[in-house]
């Protein structure tokens, strides 16, 4: 008996400890979506990822010519708990937020279509753990 209600204590278990992360993300997506006024347009995803002190979440991305593009980048309920570079495909760094006291988020003219990877770092100095949520918005 006990070899059967052990496995679901712990199915149970993670179903709850599950919810409870979409639930925080959804939370942090929506306090994220605040940074972004009317005239952007989302790209309809929302990239997420739960982070674990120094863990690095990646973001693949294509940004298209002739737009201007808008990045929010959060974990938790107030500003600069997270750190996101952008990087172009050869991981050359064309952004960090870390040298713009941590903005949650940051606009980008882009002349010519480029592939970019969002890398997102929790300020270590303010959690430990969370989830990271990154927007991403362009002007018509």
């Amino acid at each position: 008996m006990t070899k059967r209600i052990f496995p679901f204590f712990i199915f149970i278990s993670l179903c709850i400890f599950s919810t409870d992360l979409v639930a925080q993300c959804d939370t942090i997506a929506t306090v994220c979506s605040k940074n972004f006024s009317k005239e952007y347009l989302s790209d309809g995803q929302e990239y997420r990822a739960l982070l674990i002190e120094e863990q690095t979440a990646e973001f693949h991305l294509t940004l298209y010519g002739g737009s201007i593009y808008r990045f929010g980048a959060c974990s938790g309920l107030t500003d600069g708990n997270l750190i996101f570079n952008v990087l172009d495909e050869e991981r050359n760094p064309i952004f960090s937020n870390a040298d713009h006291k941590l903005s949650p988020y940051w606009d980008f003219e882009v002349n010519s279509t480029l592939d970019v990877i969002v890398e997102a770092n929790l300020n270590l100095e303010k959690t430990s753990s969370g989830c990271a949520v990154l927007l991403v918005g362009f002007k018509p």
